[in-house]
Parts: C-alpha cells; structure tokens; sequence
C-alpha cells in the first residue's frame, strides 16, 4: 500500500524531504487520557499488549491526536524473554519484575529460540490490525530491545540503577554470557522479520542500557549484537537508539543501519561528525523541555532545528516522554517541528 505520509521513511533513506518528519518515544501510553481509559478496561499493561485490537487502537491514537508522522506499534522489548521462556510481571510504580532469572547454564537450557510468528502472535496481529486501520496514513514502526538490554533485564530480574548482577555476569561467565546473548540475538532476528512480514515500515532496535557497560563491554557484548541483527535485516529502514553511548558514536556509525537515535545528552554536531554524513540522525530534544512554558518549547525545538539543518533527521525526544507530561505540551512540540522553516 502506497504512504499518503513517507516523510519518516524518506527521512531515513536519506532523501528528500519537505519538511523533518516527527514522533515520539512512547508516544503510544501514559500521556493521553484516552490511552489510560483503554489500560483502564483491562487488568494492566500485559493484558493490554496481548489484546491485538486493544494494542491497535492505542498504537492508532497519538496519530489521530497529536499527528505525528508515525506510529509505533504498542508493544514492550521484554515480550523476547517471555517467548523465550522467561515470563515477567509489570508491577504498578515499579515496573518489569522476572519471578525466575537467568545465573547459570542450566537456566539458559531451559530456555528456547523464540518464533516470532508463533510466539509472539498477538504483536503480529496488533500489527496486521493497525496496519488495515491506519490505511497508509503514516508509517508504523516496528521494534525491539538490544540483546545486552534484554539479557540485562533477564539476569537482574527488574530494573536497576546498576544492573550489577548482569553486569558481574558478564566478568564472571563470559562464555555464558555470549550464549544467552546469541539466543537473544536470534530470537530478536526472528520477531523483526515477521513484525516486517505483518507490515512495518521501519523498525527500530532499543538499547536502553547501553550507557551503563565501560566501553571495552559495550564493545564486546552489546555492539556485535546488535550489527548481527541489522545485518540480517534489508526489507525495511533500521534505527538503533543506543542511550547514554555517547563513546559508541563512531562505531555505531559503522552499523549496517540508516539512522542513529542520540539521546538529550549528545552533542549534535559532535555526533554528526563521529557518525558521518551518510546516516540520518534521529533526536535529540531534553524530554524534560516540555514540561515548560509554550513558547520555551518551540524556541528550544527551533534551537535542536537549527543545529540539524541541512542534514538528515528525524525529529523526536531524546528519549521516551514523560508519563506526566501535558499532552498540550507534545502537540506545541509537534507543531514547531511542523512549521519550521
């Protein structure tokens, strides 16, 4: 089916573009309200991702509101521990939580490589079903976690400050560690190409964690990951969002991708210049500006603009909104990136 709106897929393939398209990290959850009356009818966030036609309309919404130039399917990265074997609860106010975790090599036997298509099912069909409703009005994207943010969420068991226990993993059993590692890569291969079977338009792999390993980690354990899986993937464009990398830039502009997500903290042309001219760089407002005045908004956006200008980019946060942020706020954002010139 032909894009009424390609903007964010010419954008990424570094053509020519009338205007920077924009969206948002987690544009699809906890800032609208009609969002939370949808999560509201459910038991909580899991039921809600597993309910295709619910996961559907919440992905649909933040296009219909705040027009942005895509959607994001309504999903989370830890759906690939859980098809492995490995199911997790989403406690209210705290977040993922594993009952069992991953310490030694009699968990990763029991552990399987996921299927994307069977396992991960009701993705599929949320896909399949936001793809009919949205009828071309804009891109969807699809996504995942990188395998290090994966594999660290599945030794520690919750979210950390540290993730100490994933990272003591990583000194302690290497060779275990590359093993859990691989079978995460594998199974994230999988469920990228039946997300790009189902129709996404692009897909976007997520190292949240990336900012927390010493170089020499991020360079053995996360990095090759992560170049496995954009090697393996050429139906469709590829962003990698590798938070708090900042000492990354330049071997993440050596991935096999079209673009780069750089969070609030990365220096704009510093980052062009370790990454190049040949990929497009997605980014990079301080979530934490739209908590401001209107007009603060739009100038501090025109600054980001300003410094982008004349190069490939995609305009979104540099990284997810707020849960509490105004949803009044995100549409000014919207809209200055809309009407710059």
């Amino acid at each position: 089916m032909q894009l009424k709106n390609d903007l964010l897929i010419r954008a990424a393939l570094g053509q020519k573009v009338e205007r920077t398209p924009v969206w948002l990290m987690r544009q699809a959850g906890r800032i609208l309200p009609e969002y939370r009356e949808v999560r509201n009818s459910v038991s909580g966030f899991i039921e809600l991702a597993k309910t295709p036609d619910l996961a559907a309309e919440v992905t649909i919404q933040p296009v219909d509101l705040l027009k942005v130039d895509a959607a994001i399917i309504f999903s989370d990265i830890l759906v690939i521990p859980e098809a492995m074997g490995l199911p997790y609860e989403m406690v209210e106010k705290r977040g993922p939580w594993f009952p069992e975790t991953i310490a030694s090599a009699s968990d990763i036997k029991k552990l399987r490589i996921a299927d994307g298509s069977n396992d991960l099912g009701y993705v599929i069909e949320a896909i399949k079903i936001t793809k009919k409703a949205l009828n071309g009005r804009v891109p969807l994207i699809g996504f995942a976690g990188a395998p290090w943010t994966i594999f660290a969420y599945m030794v520690e068991g919750s979210g950390s400050k540290t993730f100490s226990k994933a990272r003591a993993m990583l000194y302690n059993e290497p060779e275990l560690s590359h093993q859990l590692l691989d079978m995460i890569t594998e199974s994230t291969i999988h469920y990228l190409k039946a997300q790009i079977k189902a129709g996404v338009n692009l897909v976007q792999v997520f190292d949240s964690w990336a900012g927390i390993l010493p170089p020499d980690h991020y360079a053995d354990f996360s990095l090759p990951y992560v170049a496995k899986i954009c090697d393996a993937i050429h139906e469709v464009p590829k962003t990698v969002f590798a938070k708090g990398a900042f000492f990354a830039r330049k071997a993440l502009g050596q991935l096999n991708c079209e673009t780069i997500g750089l969070d609030w903290n990365m220096d704009i042309q510093e980052s062009r210049a370790l990454i190049g001219q040949d990929k497009t760089l997605q980014g990079n407002l301080d979530p934490a500006v739209l908590y401001g005045s209107p007009k603060s908004i739009e100038q501090a956006t025109h600054r980001m603009l300003d410094q982008f200008k004349g190069t490939r980019h995609i305009a979104n946060l540099g990284h997810g909104v707020y849960p509490d942020t105004n949803p009044e706020n995100v549409k000014v954002f919207i809209e200055a990136v809309k009407n710059y010139t």
